[in-house]
């Protein structure tokens, strides 16, 4: 349990898990599609009975270190856009509850060498699989201007995008962009003082959502798990910022991404979930004051009608 807690602290640990009902079905089978420290997962398999299974997914090479040793598990090494073809390739047609925590890990963001986070110095990588894609440094060293203004625009909901944009076009002109420390050099001035760290986290967000495609990814891992969802298995996600809540929503109340209400010739609206909770959970004050990183999360869950 110690090598978990070094990695990260599961957010909504409980509850999360409460949200699969797995005491209707304790030898069906679960994906936790953002295995990371193996929290969740560890839930998850102290409530599955012995015929359970679970499958656990993360691109993460980190990851692998904490692979729990259970008979009932199984490591996937990969993305979990790719939550289809592996469920075919465990010969797994039907899922009775699939969980996503899309928060980054308090490993990310203190493994310096990771450049997640502007507290340390690195090099500009931001990558959750660090054996292919493209850095943080790419995306800052190669984009086009409006290309940038529009990633900080729209991952960071940043007012001042074009400016920043712009000034690291100028900058990198001259010489190219490699560390967190040269990068804060060019936008720190950028920012005042009293809502520099605010400002901050929100490029750097922008930066990882890029890096990573992660919003390409969640809508192709919501579209499957809506497909490979049993009817009364439950999908049950953390989030952390609007942007990926706004999808998960949608998903959940329309079962769209674009949160188009359908009807069907009676006027009935047609989604394929029954919501859980009407109203977001959040963590208790006690969660958030021993997890930081618990405090801008929202839990969602939903039944497959």
């Amino acid at each position: 349990m110690e090598e978990e807690k070094i990695y990260h602290i599961p957010v909504l640990k409980e509850e999360s898990v409460d949200g699969l009902n797995i005491d209707l079905t304790p030898d069906g089978t679960y994906v936790d599609v953002t295995f990371g420290g193996g929290g969740h997962s560890r839930e998850i398999l102290s409530r599955l009975g012995t015929k359970g299974r679970l499958l656990g997914f993360d691109q993460d090479q980190d990851a692998e270190r904490n692979i729990v040793n259970d008979d009932r598990f199984i490591f996937v090494r990969s993305n979990f856009r790719y939550l289809t073809n592996f469920l075919r390739y465990h010969n797994v047609e039907t899922v009775d509850g699939i969980l996503a925590d899309l928060g980054v890990s308090s490993h990310h963001f203190d493994d310096s060498e990771r450049g997640f986070s502007f507290r340390f110095d690195g090099a500009l990588d931001m990558r959750m699989n660090k054996r292919a894609g493209i850095t943080a440094a790419d995306v800052l060293n190669t984009y086009e201007e409006t290309k940038l203004a529009d990633i900080f625009y729209l991952y960071g909901e940043l007012k001042n995008s074009r400016k920043i944009a712009s000034v690291i076009v100028k900058e990198r002109s001259t010489k190219k962009i490699k560390t967190i420390g040269e990068f804060l050099e060019i936008i720190k001035p950028l920012f005042g003082r009293e809502r520099e760290k605010k400002e901050l986290a929100k490029v750097f967000q922008a930066l990882r959502i890029e890096v990573n495609r992660e919003m390409e990814a969640l809508k192709e891992m919501l579209q499957s798990a809506t497909e490979a969802l049993k009817p009364g298995g439950r999908l049950v996600v953390i989030t952390y910022h609007s942007l990926e809540d706004r999808l998960v929503k949608n998903m959940m109340k329309t079962g769209n991404l674009e949160g188009k209400q359908e009807q069907d010739f009676y006027g009935q609206f047609l989604t394929p979930y029954r919501l859980i909770n009407n109203k977001v959970i959040v963590p208790t004050p006690e969660e958030q004051e021993t997890n930081p990183r618990s405090r801008s999360a929202k839990l969602r869950i939903a039944e497959k009608k």
